[in-house]
């Protein structure tokens, strides 16, 4: 029998404690939690036991599979869902054009050197005309455009960054980068389907004008339930029909990738009253059970038969283009904006990171197309999260090391201005309704 249902349970108890006890040991060596998670998926899978005895801890069957594969992906639906709802429109109007700049700067140099670094390793420029390897050089390069922002964020707090003028640039680009990455995933999406770009364009345009008409009702809908019902079960349930329903459309009605209609259903609802409400619902939801199957299953189907320990020069080639692309097209877009040398080298430096938004990208593309050149950018990817998430605070306390005075100051200017923000706080949260 190819399915069944107690494997399937047995299976997902083990991924659940396996994934929480990794998470839990990487995240106190100071590494991110996902990617203890993703550890956990090659540990317990069989992975990297293909050429033993063991088979790994668990060792489902193609249909049982398929079943942790549809948990993954609605796994992955929520990450972008929730990564949608704590969008702030509000820091990204403050920090306006610069911040913009530097997101669009910090999305497409990487995606470009990501490109050319895959194109090399697939054989030349020459199978540019290659419509299957260009599209997977493609993919490559989109995996670098993505920006995790949670260990810039505690590091700046850390050296007191976090409300300066840099501080807000970095934080409202990081958010910026996000939403171009995503819309440069969906056009690479269409492109790998069709390879039409004028077709792929319109496609794109078509979902956003829905979204906009679909999402405008949403938001009314979702105002009315709220003030009826706050703080309600009910309010998420919308929310969370409004996701899959928005992923749906996405992938099915314009060939956009799921997780791009996932994201934006989101981005509809941020800012809103019971916003928070409904992104903590969310993190329980899937974070209890959806989103480690996602990390989990990443490394339990990884295939690396092929793989050979020459390939780790397409790695660190792979890394270096991630970590040299940001450093250079954001500080390079700071710099265009009057930052100082410091405070472009610190916009640079806070852009590196990544975390599970590019391995939502591998996803999407590892399926649509097949690696070429015997290059599986999985390893790459794993490794860039671990090298980035290391190197991205070590930057940043280098860069600003020795400014003590400057930070002081900094402080006192925050204190004459936190009477103005604490009551614009207290008023956003009495007309949001937020607990």
């Amino acid at each position: 029998m190819d399915f069944n249902v107690m494997n399937i349970l047995l299976d997902c108890g083990i991924i659940l404690l396996a994934t929480k006890a990794m998470g839990m040991l990487t995240r106190k060596i100071g590494l991110p939690q996902v990617v203890g998670m993703i550890l956990a998926g090659l540990l317990i899978g069989p992975a990297l036991f293909v050429h033993s005895s063991f088979p790994g801890l668990i060792h489902p069957t193609a249909q049982e599979m398929n079943v942790l594969k549809s948990f993954s992906q609605i796994g992955v639906v929520f990450i972008l869902f929730s990564s949608g709802l704590e969008t702030d429109f509000r820091e990204m109007k403050r920090s306006g054009a610069a911040a913009t700049v530097i997101a669009l700067a910090g999305v497409f140099v990487p995606i470009l050197l990501g490109t050319l670094t895959a194109l090399l390793f697939m054989g030349g420029f020459s199978v540019v005309h290659e419509h299957e390897k260009l599209m997977n050089a493609l993919f490559i390069g989109c995996i670098l455009s993505a920006t995790s922002v949670g260990i810039t964020v505690e590091t700046l707090r850390e050296l007191g960054k976090l409300k300066t003028k840099i501080g807000t640039t970095i934080l409202s680009a990081a958010i910026i980068d996000d939403v171009i990455g995503i819309v440069a995933l969906s056009i690479i999406t269409g492109l790998g389907g069709e390879g039409n770009i004028w077709m792929t364009l319109l496609r794109v345009a078509g979902f956003f004008v829905f979204t906009v008409i679909a999402g405008y009702g949403m938001r009314i809908l979702f105002k009315k339930l709220v003030k009826a019902y706050p703080h309600k079960r009910r309010t998420s349930i919308f929310a969370f029909a409004a996701c899959f329903l928005f992923a749906y459309a996405a992938e099915e009605f314009f060939g956009i990738a799921a997780i791009t209609g996932g994201y934006m259903a989101g981005l509809m609802l941020s800012g809103l009253g019971d916003s928070n409400f409904v992104d903590r619902k969310v993190i329980v939801s899937g974070y209890m059970f959806f989103t480690p199957m996602f990390f989990a299953y990443i490394g339990i189907s990884a295939d690396f038969s092929a793989f050979r320990w020459s390939s780790m020069l397409f790695v660190l080639a792979f890394v270096a283009a991630g970590i040299i692309g940001k450093i250079i097209g954001c500080g390079a877009a700071a710099r265009c904006f009057r930052y100082d040398g410091q405070e472009s080298l610190a916009a640079g430096f806070g852009m590196i990171a990544r975390g599970e938004v590019a391995l939502a990208v591998y996803a999407t593309g590892s399926v649509l197309i097949a690696p070429q050149g015997g290059i599986d950018p999985l390893v790459a990817t794993i490794f860039l999260i671990i090298i980035s998430s290391i190197l991205c605070p070590i930057f940043l306390k280098l860069v600003f090391r020795g400014h003590k005075a400057a930070d002081l100051e900094a402080a006192a200017d925050h204190k004459v201005t936190i009477s103005s923000e604490a009551l614009e706080n207290v008023h956003h949260h009495i007309e949001g309704g937020d607990e």
